[in-house]
């Protein structure tokens, strides 16, 4: 069974949960007997040397099976490319790799309509879509979060997206859900890391039957090594992750900022992230001041750690440096593959309380939940995290392993199969 994975990205060039998953997908499905995955990431035109003149689709790095799409003039209000050569190339591309399954992780710098076109290309491919935000039913980067305040969103309608982006006509909004759903009819199965995403989806307007659930997973980094014993103070925090809004670390900078003004000092944040220059100006220039004021204070007075960005490799030194993991996302955390990773290695994790983080994190069991989009109530769990005796030691003895890549990999080639059944009953 060949497998055409489709992503946003490639984990090399641009980190992120969805890139991630789809690269160690693909690496998973290479060790299964019977299964030929390619992988086709999209790049934007920052990376300029990666385009050549006149290429639309190349191998990436010299590698067996990877290839990039190299996007260009990307419509993001309609979510297409307008390069017909781009999206000749792409048809050209599927009939030269001759899929049997498209399983598309992203469709950002690669157009909604490649679904629509995959189908006309090939028939009879199983086509699988793997949602790893809300960007088909929001148009504020897929987040839900209301423009106007920062508020959670619950459900979208054109009048209600309308406030969000009071330029444009509630009737566009119509059209822009009837535009995605026409290209979203000829998946044949959906899948989602987070059960909550399912009815958010359904509400939307898909069908449940066609929606599953299949975790995400990764290899055991911290190679089964981690020996916990007792701590005499569990003060040092980890944040990791991209320093972009939504990811909140802007929020955890406030609650070291309340904790101060407090007269509380005595932990330590170490931040260790990059793609600031994808964080709005505003947050930006936030980060950045408070970057410049922190570096200007004796040594013995600085609280919080710039450590920049990471690879792999280096996660379990990173994670030696902390007793707690802070996932302060402010919007509708997908997943939160750092919550994987800090139990992996033994971390209990400090979290807001909805989307993944709320559903995968059990209050005082194996980690600790707060209100989102609230400094002060980090700063309490913070504050609890340094001062309460036991509490680490406790909560560090009810994390449970994660899930596994082999969990993930079995979760979509069962998704694959009946993605095969439901297709060839159609064509007979």
């Amino acid at each position: 069974m060949k497998v055409l994975l489709v992503s946003l990205y490639h984990p090399e060039l641009v980190r992120g949960g969805a890139q991630q998953i789809c690269y160690e997908l693909f690496k998973g499905l290479k060790s299964r007997d019977g299964v030929d995955p390619v992988l086709l990431a999209a790049v934007d035109p920052t990376f300029k040397s990666l385009y050549k003149s006149g290429a639309q689709i190349t191998g990436f790095d010299g590698r067996d099976g990877e290839f990039v799409f190299l996007s260009r003039e990307y419509d993001y209000l309609w979510h297409k490319v307008s390069s017909g050569e781009l999206t000749k190339s792409f048809a050209e591309f599927l009939e030269l790799v001759q899929p049997d399954v498209i399983h598309f992780h992203h469709f950002l710098l690669l157009g909604i309509d490649l679904l629509t076109l995959a189908r006309r290309v090939l028939p009879n491919v199983r086509i699988v879509m793997t949602f790893h935000e809300f960007l088909s039913i929001c148009d504020a980067n897929g987040h839900m979060l209301r423009k106007f305040d920062n508020s959670l969103c619950t459900r979208a309608s054109p009048v209600r997206c309308h406030q969000c982006f009071p330029d444009r006509q509630p009737e566009s909004f119509f059209m822009r859900e009837m535009w995605f759903k026409k290209h979203l009819s000829v998946v044949d199965a959906f899948t989602v890391p987070s059960r909550f995403m399912i009815q958010r989806y359904v509400s939307w307007g898909l069908d449940a039957r066609k929606i599953f659930h299949v975790t995400n997973g990764q290899p055991d980094y911290s190679g089964g090594r981690v020996q916990v014993g007792k701590v005499d103070r569990a003060n040092r925090f980890g944040f990791f992750g991209q320093l972009v809004d939504n990811k909140g670390v802007w929020l955890l900078l406030e609650a070291v900022k309340m904790l101060r003004a407090e007269g509380f000092s005595d932990f330590i944040v170490e931040i260790n992230g990059d793609n600031l220059k994808y964080a709005s100006e505003a947050r930006r220039v936030e980060i950045e001041a408070f970057i410049t004021a922190e570096s200007q204070l004796p040594l013995n007075e600085r609280i919080v750690v710039f450590n920049g960005g990471y690879s792999v490799d280096q996660l379990a030194q990173r994670m030696a440096r902390v007793n707690w993991c802070i996932v302060p996302s402010v919007w509708w955390e997908i997943f939160g593959l750092v919550i994987s990773e800090a139990w992996m290695f033994k971390r209990p994790v400090i979290a807001s309380n909805v989307g993944g983080p709320g559903e995968r994190i059990t209050h005082e069991k194996d980690g600790l939940l707060f209100d989102v989009a609230d400094a002060s109530s980090l700063a309490q769990a913070i504050r609890r995290a340094c001062t309460e005796k036991g509490l680490w030691e406790r909560l560090v003895k009810g994390i449970g392993a994660p899930a596994t890549e082999d969990i993930m990999v079995d979760g979509f080639l069962s998704i694959y199969g009946n993605a095969i059944e439901t297709r060839t009953s159609q064509s007979s």
